[in-house]
């Protein structure tokens, strides 16, 4: 549903998620970023691929030369504030769908596994 929704504006749900968690949390290291996200190195390092090459995400090397530090780019701040509607066409499709209730128990689930997988 989301990825449906997100197409117009050329991007997939995990690119508009990077885009948006890095619009969030301003500057952070890529290990950082996977950590927040509860994402694997490999595939965070596959989505920010793409991101990088488009210009949406800067990448500049931190203190340790292995450190990575992202950043959202202006065009990458255009991008994300292009695609927003989208999302929230997609929010509001699914929470419709869902109902009142059952959203409300999905946002307490997910809540709930993010605090457990951060516990890992």
């Amino acid at each position: 549903m989301y990825n449906r929704e997100l197409r117009p504006s050329g991007l997939e749900l995990s690119q508009y998620t990077l885009l948006m968690s890095l619009g969030l949390a301003g500057e952070i290291t890529q290990k950082g970023l996977g950590k927040l996200l509860a994402m694997d190195s490999t595939t965070l390092t596959r989505t920010l691929v793409s991101l990088v090459e488009r210009g949406w995400v800067s990448v500049e090397e931190g203190e340790d030369r292995r450190e990575k530090r992202l950043a959202l780019s202006s065009s990458g701040r255009r991008k994300l504030e292009q695609a927003r509607p989208h999302w929230e066409r997609a929010q509001r499709k699914l929470s419709e769908g869902l109902g009142d209730r059952d959203w409300e128990l999905m946002g307490k689930l997910l809540t709930s596994v993010a605090e457990t997988a951060g516990q890992a």
